[in-house]
C-alpha cells in the first residue's frame, strides 16, 4: 500500500496491543488545522487501509472519541476534549505567568496583566496590582475590545490585521498606547503564543498616562517582550479555551 505516513504507529510487542496502538494512531492523525478529516486521508496519515481505520473509528466513536459527520468525515469528539482538559487542568496556569507578572511590575513599578484572546475579544486572567496602580482599573475576568488598547493592539497585528498602525506595531514587536482605551491609562504590551503560533493573548504593563510618557513605555517594551517569550515557551501547548476552563481567581 503506497502511502506517506504522518503518524508513527508503535509496533505490537510484549508490552503493546496492536488493536490499542492502531486506534491511537487513528486520534493521532488529527493534528491538522482542520476540524473533519476524511476517511482516506486518515488512512493515507496511518498507512493503515481504509477497512481497518473505519472499525477502529467506529469503534472510538462509541466511546465518543470520534464524531462521524454526514458524508463519511471524521472529527474528535467530546470525550477526546474531555481528556484533554484534564490534562491541562493539572497545570498550574497561575505558577505559570504570574512570576513573571511581579516580576514586571517590579521592573517598572507598574501593574502588569496577562489576557486571554478568545471570540474577538481580550479578557483579564491575571493581574498583578502595583501600589500605585489606578483608582479604576482592570479587573481580573473583564472582557475588552481588540481594538483600543495596546493589549487587544498588539493580538490584532498578530492576526494580521491590516493597516499602518498594525504593521508597525508587528515591525517593533509591542504596542504601546495612551489615553486610547481609557483617557487616564497607558500602556505596553506583547502577543503571547501557544502551539504552531497560535495567538493566546498578550502581556502588558500599564499605568496613568500622566506618568507614563511615551519614552518610558518604549524603554519597558524590552522586559515586557521578554517575559512574553518566557510565558509563550512555558503555554507552548495550551489554547485560549483551555485558558479559560482551567484558570481559577484568587
Amino acid at each position: 500500500m503506497g502511502c506517506c505516513a504522518m503518524v508513527p504507529l508503535i509496533e505490537a510487542s510484549s508490552t503493546h496491543v496492536a488493536a490499542v496502538a492502531r486506534a491511537l494512531a487513528v486520534l493521532n492523525a488529527f493534528s491538522g488545522d482542520e476540524s473533519f478529516v476524511t476517511l482516506a486521508e486518515l488512512a493515507r496519515r496511518t498507512c493503515m487501509h481504509k477497512p481497518t481505520v473505519l472499525r477502529l473509528a467506529r469503534t472510538l466513536a462509541q466511546a465518543n472519541y470520534l464524531v462521524q459527520r454526514e458524508d463519511g468525515a471524521w472529527r474528535l469528539g467530546p470525550s477526546a476534549g474531555l481528556l484533554g482538559a484534564r490534562y491541562q487542568a493539572q497545570f498550574d496556569v497561575n505558577t505559570i505567568i504570574e512570576p513573571y507578572l511581579v516580576e514586571l511590575s517590579q521592573k517598572s513599578g507598574e501593574s502588569a496583566s496577562f489576557y486571554v484572546y478568545e471570540n474577538h475579544a481580550r479578557s483579564c486572567l491575571l493581574r498583578y496590582e502595583s501600589p500605585r496602580a489606578l483608582a479604576q482599573h482592570v479587573r481580573s475576568g473583564e472582557v475588552l475590545p481588540l481594538d483600543r488598547g495596546s493589549a487587544g493592539r498588539v493580538i490584532l497585528a498578530a492576526l494580521g490585521e491590516p493597516g499602518a498602525t498594525y504593521d508597525l506595531i508587528r515591525r517593533e514587536g509591542y504596542s504601546v498606547t495612551r489615553g486610547e482605551r481609557s483617557a487616564t491609562s497607558a500602556s505596553v504590551s506583547v502577543v503571547v503564543y501557544g502551539a504552531r503560533r497560535a495567538v493566546l493573548g498578550s502581556v502588558s504593563v500599564a499605568g496613568p498616562a500622566e506618568r507614563l510618557n511615551d519614552a518610558l513605555l518604549h524603554s519597558y517594551a524590552p522586559a515586557v517582550m521578554q517575559a512574553a517569550a518566557q510565558i509563550s515557551w512555558k503555554l507552548g501547548g495550551v489554547t485560549a479555551s483551555a485558558l479559560r476552563s482551567f484558570w481559577h481567581p484568587h
